[in-house]
Order: structure tokens, then C-alpha cells, then sequence
């Protein structure tokens, strides 16, 4: 019969898996084939299950065979990887370091602004048992669930892996290395207690948790369930490419959890803040977000960083703040965050800066702190309106993934002093985005729309083809609050290595905390 299928962490088939199935009654063994599936002769019943194939982790599992639901096996690479848990933590409080590694490994703490800081070791990590240090995912769709590591086993209490996240607030990665070379780096934000400075900036690590393929889906692929058999060619078996700009779902997609190690997060051991950012993924999450909080710290802006889920949950004293700074890619927003901060600047005169691109372009809501639905891009059906008219600018896919520098259109503004600049004049050459370079306008671009402010002032545009660049604007209330946009998921990529990015990005920092430009 057709037991199941069995596939990595990824959801790809594993040929050649060995398989054992015992009962008081049998021991047949079996072998999985290039679609992962594995046929035994046993029949339908409870069965204890041993799997493993070199360069997976092998593992025990009680299951009940049967014809009518092939069991969905999962095997976990030897692939070294890691996540804190909680991903998010008040200063004192405690997470779990959570990693994956088949050799012993060493422990730092790190704090990532201008420069990396070294903060403490944690020491050597092992164990007596062979491979002890090697995490167990479970079957079937734990993109839903989490992958729950430090549990199956982790029965001595003396050997917990808890660490008390510092005092001061910042992203900060765990820095695990094994004695053969190999390296993991995955990060931590670490909130204040309590205010204490003037600047809060959000990290946009919801969009990180749609975007998180491990386990096999995310909000861009196989959004609605795992599909009954694991990809064998991505290109022929995922309903993207089969089926294209198709949304497999009419209000929200199946459940992501936060629990779940995050490979685009991580950064390799030698990175500097103004080296190139290779790859995919890594510029819109911490890779790309470390960028700017280097820079606020360079120019002497203090600030304290939240995960903007704890927005969701109004866990952040927004008017304790003078300015709320937004990263490079705050996509995926809850009608409550969106009107949480609506508020805050057009009822209480707050002040914010979005550094980013895709704003509030999908609505997500939250099963629980650890557990977001995703709801389709371009929609926002919760809140019922267009993220211009908190932010002046939406986005559009006109220009995507092109990249050019911006063009002066109000050269005598405020936000231009000292940059020598005249209109029509070009800015924002350099970048750090390997995957779309071309200048500060890039990857993607925000625009002006009918449903923004009438007293929008209009500062810039970017030069991408047919008119699609971003559009860099400002707004100012009779209340005091205002609103700063760049258009652009790449303008806080070239704050490290652009002087006049940078200089407009610190003239209007420091005009709205009144401190003069």
C-alpha cells in the first residue's frame, strides 16, 4: 500500500529514504522513491516508524496507516540553522536559543549597529549523545504549527537554553560557529522595558514571516495548504508557476508561524554594514534593516526598536515618542496597527518616517502572537481604505525590480539643505541592493495616488522607466504631525554609502525632533 510521501524541510521529495515499519505483528522495511512515496507491504494499522538517509537527520514516529491519507513524513537537513524563541523580547526578559547542528558549536551574543559588538559567549554547546545537538521537526505542515525544537528530549532541567536578553534595545544575532567552520547567524530584537529615547523604529518583521518559505510554503507559494505530494520540479508541481497570478484562497491563506527558522534573516560571519547585499531576500529582512539602524546610530540618533507585531497587540506607547521610523519593507499590516498609528499622527501630532516600500500593501491578521493569516496583496477590505492616505504613497508594480537614482522636483524645501542640490538635478546613485542595482529608487516603488493628502509637497521622483519611479513626499498637519515618504524599498540600502541619501534622510530626522537641520 501507499503509506505516505516523505520530504526535507523545503517540501521536496527525498528519494532513497530507508524506512522500518514494526508492530507486534510485522518489521517490513521500505525505500522511498523519486516522488518521496512509499509503498510497503503491511497493512492498514498503528505502526512505529523508523526513517533516515545520509545528510538527514533520522527520527522515530508512531502513525496509523491507511489507505484513505497517505502520512506526510518529514526529514530535517544537516543544514545548520537557528532562531531565537521568542524572535521578539523585552529587555530582562528571556528566549530560547534554537538550533540545528549535528556538531557541537560555540555561542555568541553580538549587537548589530555602525559596528558588530561583541557582547558575550555563551560557550560551547553539545552533549554526550552522538549528534545530540541535531533539532527533530515534525510531520506533515508545520508551517501552520511551528517546528517546536527544544522539546522532544530536552528533559534535563539544569541544560535549558534560556538567555536574558540585555539592556540595551537593538537587533542583535546569535552567532553560532561549529569547530569545522561551519556558521549560523539569526537575530534577536530586544525592546526596551520602557521608553527611553526619543525614536522608536519598527522592524518589519511581519513581512519577514510571509515571506519565510521553511517548511515548504509562505504567502507567495502553496499559500493555502501544503499540496498532498511533496515538489518533485518546483516549476511543473506549484500552482505559482502552473497557475500564475492566481491567489489559491478568497480571504486568507492557511496559518504561518513565527516559529520556524528564518534562512533569508541570517548574514554571513565577515559581512560589514556597507558591503553589497547578495541574494534573493536578504535586503528586506535583517540583512537589509541592520542598514539603517547602523546608520541612525553613525549619525547619533538614539532609538529603540519593537518587532511591529508588538503594535498589533498595542503593546507600544506610541505618544511617549517623538518620531516612529519605519524599515525598508512594513507590507504586511493589521487594521489595528493602521489605525493605531493613523491615529497617533493625525489625532495626537505624531510624527513618521517611512524608509520603505510596499507599505501596508497586504493586511495580515493574527491567531495568536505567534501565528499570522495573510491576506492577499493589493486588498484591504479590514480597514477599508488606501495606505495613502496615512502615508501619502502606495504602491503600484509599475517599475518593479528596476532601479535608478531620483530627480529633484522642489529643490528650495527644507529637506534639501546643504546637499547643494538644484532641480532636476540627480541623487541616490549608490546602492546596496546586488539584486536590483541602479540607484535609490529600486526593487519597489511607492507612488503618489488620488487617495493622498491635498497638501502633499512632492520632493523627488525616481528616474525608473515610464514614469514608475518612487515618489519622495512629505505632509504636515495643523496638529503638528507629519508624514515623511522615500517610495522606495532601497532608500535605507544606500543611507550607509550615499552622502546626500543620507543628509536628506538626517535633515528631516532631525526637523522633526526639533532639532534644527
Amino acid at each position: 500500500m501507499l503509506v505516505g510521501y516523505v520530504s526535507d524541510e523545503d517540501y521536496v521529495a527525498l528519494c532513497g529514504v530507508d524506512f522500518e515499519f514494526k508492530n507486534e505483528n510485522c518489521a517490513v522495511s521500505a525505500q522511498s522513491y523519486v516522488t518521496g512515496a512509499i509503498y510497503a507491504e503491511i497493512e492498514p494499522g498503528h505502526y512505529s516508524v523508523s526513517l533516515g538517509k545520509p545528510g538527514y537527520g533520522s527520527k522515530r514516529v508512531e502513525i496509523e496507516a491507511t489507505q484513505k491519507r497517505p502520512h506526510q513524513f518529514r526529514l530535517l537537513s544537516d543544514r545548520m540553522c537557528g532562531f531565537m524563541w521568542p524572535k521578539w523580547v523585552r529587555s530582562g526578559k528571556t528566549s530560547e536559543y534554537c538550533v540545528h547542528s549535528v556538531e557541537q558549536f560555540k555561542l555568541e551574543l553580538w549587537r548589530y549597529g555602525w559596528d558588530k559588538e561583541f557582547i558575550r559567549s555563551f560557550g560551547w554547546c553539545d552533549e554526550h549523545g552522538p549528534r545530540a545537538m541535531m533539532q527533530i521537526t515534525p510531520d506533515g505542515d508545520y508551517t501552520q504549527s511551528g517546528v517546536i525544537w527544544n522539546r522532544e528530549g530536552y528533559t534535563l532541567q539544569y541544560q535549558k537554553h534560556a538567555i536574558n536578553a540585555p539592556e540595551r534595545s537593538g537587533l542583535y544575532f546569535m552567532h553560532a560557529k561549529t569547530r569545522s567552520g561551519k556558521f549560523s547567524a539569526f537575530p534577536w530584537i530586544v525592546s526596551p522595558r520602557e521608553p527611553k529615547c526619543d525614536i522608536a523604529v519598527l522592524s518589519s518583521n511581519i513581512s519577514w514571516n510571509a515571506y519565510n518559505k521553511f517548511g515548504g510554503r509562505s504567502n507567495y507559494f502553496n499559500q493555502n495548504a501544503l499540496p498532498s505530494r511533496p515538489v518533485v520540479n518546483a516549476r511543473q508541481d506549484i500552482s505559482r508557476y502552473t497557475n500564475p497570478d492566481c491567489w489559491p484562497y478568497e480571504e486568507t491563506a492557511a496559518p504561518l508561524s513565527f516559529q520556524r527558522p528564518e534562512p533569508a534573516c541570517e548574514i554571513d560571519e565577515k559581512t560589514q554594514i556597507t558591503d553589497l547585499i547578495p541574494g534573493r531576500m536578504g535586503s528586506c529582512f535583517a540583512p537589509g534593516e541592520w542598514r539603517l539602524l547602523g546608520w541612525l546610530e553613525r549619525e547619533g540618533f538614539e532609538y529603540d526598536l519593537y518587532s511591529e507585531v508588538e503594535l498589533n497587540f498595542d503593546r507600544i506607547p506610541l505618544e511617549q515618542y517623538r518620531l516612529v521610523v519605519l524599515n525598508n519593507h512594513h507590507e504586511y499590516w493589521s487594521k489595528e496597527m493602521y489605525f493605531r498609528v493613523k491615529s497617533w499622527v493625525q489625532n495626537q501630532g505624531g510624527k513618521l518616517m517611512n524608509l520603505g516600500a510596499c507599505g501596508m500593501y497586504a493586511e495580515v491578521e493574527f491567531l495568536n502572537e505567534d501565528t499570522t493569516l495573510c491576506r492577499r496583496e493589493g486588498t484591504w477590505d479590514k480597514r477599508g481604505e488606501s495606505a495613502a492616505k496615512l502615508l501619502g504613497v502606495e504602491y503600484s508594480h509599475s517599475g518593479f525590480q528596476s532601479g535608478a537614482p531620483y530627480c529633484v522636483i522642489d529643490a528650495e524645501h527644507w529637506a534639501f539643505t546643504g546637499t547643494g542640490l538644484k532641480k532636476n538635478d540627480r541623487f541616490g546613485y549608490q546602492s546596496l541592493h546586488e539584486r536590483c542595482p541602479g540607484g535609490a529608487s529600486a526593487h519597489e516603488l511607492d507612488k503618489i495616488s488620488s487617495d493622498g493628502p491635498e497638501n502633499l509637497v512632492h520632493l523627488a521622483k525616481g528616474d525608473n522607466p515610464d514614469d514608475s519611479g518612487a515618489d519622495l513626499i512629505i505632509y504636515e498637519l495643523s496638529n503638528g504631525g507629519a508624514v515623511f515618504s522615500v517610495g522606495s524599498l532601497c532608500w535605507t540600502l544606500s543611507l550607509v554609502i550615499d552622502d546626500q541619501i543620507s543628509l536628506i534622510t538626517s535633515n528631516v530626522m532631525r526637523k522633526m525632533l526639533d532639532k534644527g537641520c
